[in-house]
């Protein structure tokens, strides 16, 4: 008989209880920062009409989009109707559009949820993963911005992240360089795509990209000539603008971005967010919605990004007919749990045991009165177990309360029932006592408390 394997498909995870804790952790702090900036919460579907996604994210976006077969008679067809959701910024778009009357005119939200991408998993990437997004709906003004820039470095600071950087660009300042370099407008995006990758595979990996996508060699030199040389000190934001002001003197789209990101820079000022941004011209997220100023999060020593966005003014006009501006940020939740596991980051409380205390009951009849106790235990907000077997000896409760990490161990027995008492241990200390049991939720809830803060 063949055994059937029981790992998960390839890019997917179980979570266990620690590694929810974990999740959890991150997810509340997220979830407390979003909201104390205004943002509401939203869920949208697991999977979307596939003509919903599908031309939203260009070329290579829409290669990682997973399918969903035709079911039932149609299922023979092989061809798709429905996708699993690609990203979270698409469906609110789709939102904004369905719901328009029924929604405030300026429109903040944040959404946690899973997203999938037929991608290759590797190290900190995965096929099923969540995203923590942001998004404010409905203004044109900086403030929005400097907004979300403040708060995804807020929702860091707090998960005590320090050597991150806020890679800034603005997609109209990209294609006024492109311009400039004389990359001809219907290969701006293949160019793009190209030189996102400036990062990961260097300039000579970027310039064989961009021949092989049709981009003449002087063009191609001279783009990467503006991309290398428009930074000298990357942490003197300024000084990069000027140089890029200089790079795109005489283009008027050009310069109203870099007028742009210069109002942008100053808006952030006393927010958690200045210290950690730099211009970087090169930075271009591929993907194709985005209209104005963007953004990614990048740690030291660790490839890829925690999260990225940006200004979206037409992307809901897809649904709508007309544009309604957009702005939005999404946090990556598993890169940031890998990098705070690596790093030991997790405070200890989110490790500790997720029992306070355990109950041992040495008879069958004193069973009630242990859910008895139990229950006036959790009345003082304490996580109370039962040890469910019953028996004269404790070896084994005692065993178990060890290997959970269980701070107090109750005893009710028939000795202490005679004395009106209940036994209550230590299991740090090893030190044990009689509590009268009238008033042993009390104490209990008490002793438990100390153990927990010291």
């Amino acid at each position: 008989m063949t055994q059937t394997s029981t790992k998960p498909p390839s890019g997917t995870r179980d979570f266990l209880p620690d590694d929810m804790r974990r999740r959890e952790h991150v997810m509340r702090v997220v979830r407390e920062v979003y909201e104390s900036y205004g943002f509401e919460p939203l869920e949208t579907p697991a999977f979307e009409n596939i003509e919903t996604l599908l031309g939203k994210y260009g070329e290579e976006g829409d290669k990682l989009i997973f399918k969903i077969l035709r079911r039932g008679e149609h299922e023979a067809s092989g061809t798709a109707d429905l996708a699993l959701r690609y990203d979270l910024t698409v469906p609110l778009a789709r939102v904004v559009a369905q719901y328009q009357a029924e929604l405030p005119r300026f429109f903040k939200r944040y959404q946690i949820q899973p997203v999938w991408r037929a991608d290759r998993p590797q190290r900190g990437r995965f096929r099923e993963f969540y995203q923590c997004d942001i998004d404010a709906i409905g203004s044109t003004s900086p403030v929005v911005e400097s907004d979300l820039l403040a708060a995804v470095s807020e929702v860091l600071g707090r998960l005590h992240f320090e050597s991150f950087v806020i890679r800034l660009n603005d997609r109209r300042l990209l294609t006024a360089l492109l311009d400039c370099a004389g990359v001809a407008e219907a290969l701006h995006g293949d160019a793009l795509v190209a030189l996102d990758k400036l990062d990961k595979i260097g300039a000579d990996g970027v310039e064989r990209e961009l021949l092989q996508r049709g981009v003449s060699a002087e063009a191609t030199r001279q783009a990467l000539t503006i991309f290398s040389g428009a930074v000298t000190d990357p942490a003197d934001s300024d000084a990069v603008l000027t140089r890029l002001e200089q790079a795109v003197a005489g283009h008027e789209r050009g310069g109203e971005a870099v007028a742009s990101l210069r109002g942008l820079l100053t808006l952030t000022e006393g927010t958690a967010a200045r210290e950690h941004i730099r211009i970087d011209p090169s930075l271009a997220r591929g993907l194709s919605y985005y209209t104005g100023a963007i953004m990614e999060i990048a740690v030291t020593d660790l490839p890829g990004s925690l999260g990225g966005g940006g200004r979206y003014d037409q992307l809901v006009g897809m649904f709508l007919g007309r544009d309604v501006p957009a702005c939005g940020f999404s946090l990556g939740l598993e890169r940031i749990i890998v990098v705070m596991q690596e790093r030991d980051m997790f405070p200890a409380k989110v490790s500790r045991s997720p029992v306070d205390v355990m109950i041992a009951c040495l008879s069958d009849p004193l069973r009630p009165e242990a859910m008895r106790l139990a229950s006036e235990l959790r009345a003082q907000k304490l996580r109370v177990e039962i040890y469910p077997e019953s028996g004269r000896k404790l070896e084994k409760s005692l065993k178990y309360a060890v290997a959970r990490s269980v701070p107090v161990l109750v005893i009710v027995g028939e000795d202490e029932q005679a004395k009106g008492s209940v036994t209550v241990r230590d299991l740090d200390t090893r030190e044990q006592t009689l509590v009268d049991r009238d008033g042993a939720a009390s104490e209990i809830a008490r002793r438990v408390r100390l153990s927990v803060e010291h």
